[in-house]
């Protein structure tokens, strides 16, 4: 399939992409068209900008036939409020010249409203987890007729803590159902999500479009442990002419609020953090104040690695190697935007030079390895995840050998003692054995005859 000619799709279809411009379809679109028009259950992996929403739409469209029936047949479930805007038009555009209804509703937005939009009659419903939930929990959207289901940027998804909203909605549609799903990476959670909810799926990845950008300039280097991290990131930060406009990734949330408080010690206000457990009045200003340049070092996860769109990032820095290689893709991708100048610096420790050896292979390019500065401290201090797990021969049930401060003392002699019951009770077992049985009356009868109480 070199163009869309070759795709056997419906006319008003056909006319919609040529009003569109499109002639030649992406590697992604030619994979998944035929396992996706066959009903089977898809899982396409492809970096974000590869036409991912036309890959999974165009085929979907050119099943659906003309209903009248007001409750909706595809429902597409994707992370955010701008994605369920930028999802609708997309499908708006290619259903010009068909009669396909669609509704896009989301948080933020009086329910009542999308209440009535819904209740009208729709044949696809874009919607984020919750506000889709809510709906349906109040019945105005009758999810009954959902035969074909769509999970776009699940990676996001499932990093914002989406997964239990997913799982109550899968429990209330119908079982028997297309399940289609599209992630930019394929991580652990994604993983673990395919495994519990598709049924034998097929499996498309598209390999990141290759090559790093020629105008980003990428460096390494390697670092014992997270604190040492930490200082040779003060080190550079500090030089704020060449620093200027920072983003810092690390690996998890626990880890971003550790780094930080370790950079505010130092830099103070200059740095914002953002990740998923802050409230989104917090992000939006952590953002805002960032892009302004009133912070110039901002601290997240991979939650901004995709869908954010800042200028002028002079520097991306991974505190931590990403496990997956496609994610490194996505990061530097912050920098270097709009044809300017970027530059990616990666820290690894010995235990993720295997995931810096997957990035290298990935984009078939050593990167660049720097010595640490000198005088920089090397830290001794160690995160509960970098501290060694002691397992005891004699119970290999725990993980973690016993740390005894200096309050600990032995227990005095008294309080070694076990309670074995009241003084009396013992004294009392002790005298009067049981008998063999209670019906033994030659045991009992010598017991009385040497003044002993039968039991």
């Amino acid at each position: 399939m070199d163009s869309f000619q070759d795709f056997k799709i419906n006319k008003q279809l056909n006319y919609a992409i040529e009003d569109l411009g499109f002639t030649v379809p992406t590697e992604i679109q030619k994979e998944t068209f035929s396992p996706i028009m066959a009903g089977k259950d898809v899982v396409g992996i492809a970096q974000t900008g590869t036409g991912k929403t036309f890959a999974y739409m165009l085929p979907l469209i050119n099943g659906l036939k003309f209903s009248k029936q007001t409750d909706p047949r595809i429902l597409v479930l994707v992370p955010t409020r701008e994605l369920v805007i930028q999802v609708v038009d997309e499908i708006e555009k290619f259903g010009k010249y068909s009669s396909i209804r669609v509704v896009g509703v989301y948080g933020g937005v009086n329910i009542n409203q999308h209440k009535e939009l819904v209740m009208q009659g729709a044949d696809i419903v874009v919607a984020t987890p919750g506000r889709l939930y809510d709906l349906i929990l109040s019945r105005a959207l009758k999810p009954k007729s959902i035969n074909k289901l769509v999970i776009d940027e699940v990676d996001v998804m499932l990093d914002l803590g989406f997964r239990f909203q997913l799982t109550n909605i899968f429990e209330i549609i119908p079982e028997q159902r297309q399940n289609i799903m599209f992630s930019a990476t394929m991580t652990e959670d994604v993983e673990v999500f395919i495994n519990d909810f598709f049924r034998n799926p097929t499996t498309i990845s598209v390999a990141v479009s290759g090559t790093p950008l020629d105008n980003i300039k990428q460096y390494s280097y390697d670092v014992p442990n997270f604190y040492t991290k930490a200082n040779l990131l003060s080190s550079l930060l500090k030089d704020k002419e060449t620093y200027r406009k920072t983003l810092i990734f690390v690996s998890n949330k626990k880890s971003a609020d550790r780094l930080f408080n370790e950079l505010t010690e130092v830099f103070g206000s200059a740095v914002a953090v953002i990740h998923s457990n802050k409230t989104q009045n917090y992000r939006i200003r952590s953002i805002e104040d960032f892009d302004e340049g009133t912070t110039r070092i901002l601290v997240t996860t991979d939650i901004m690695a995709r869908g954010l769109d800042l200028d002028t990032i002079s520097h991306v820095i991974n505190v931590d190697t990403p496990r997956f290689p496609e994610n490194y893709m996505h990061r530097i991708g912050r920098s270097g935007r709009a044809e300017a100048d970027g530059t990616s610096l990666l820290f690894s420790t010995e235990t993720e030079q295997s995931y810096k050896e997957a990035i290298e292979n990935l984009m078939d390019l050593k990167i660049e390895k720097l010595e640490l500065p000198e005088g920089l401290e090397i830290s001794k201090k160690l995160t509960p995840e970098e501290q060694p797990h002691v397992v005891e021969p004699d119970n290999p049930h725990k993980s973690f050998k016993e740390i005894r401060g200096e309050s600990f003392h032995e227990k005095s002699e008294k309080n070694s003692k076990t309670n074995q019951g009241g003084s009396y009770k013992r004294t009392i077992k002790q005298k009067y054995k049981k008998a063999k049985t209670k019906g033994d009356k030659t045991f009992n009868k010598l017991n009385k005859r040497k003044g002993k109480k039968p039991f």
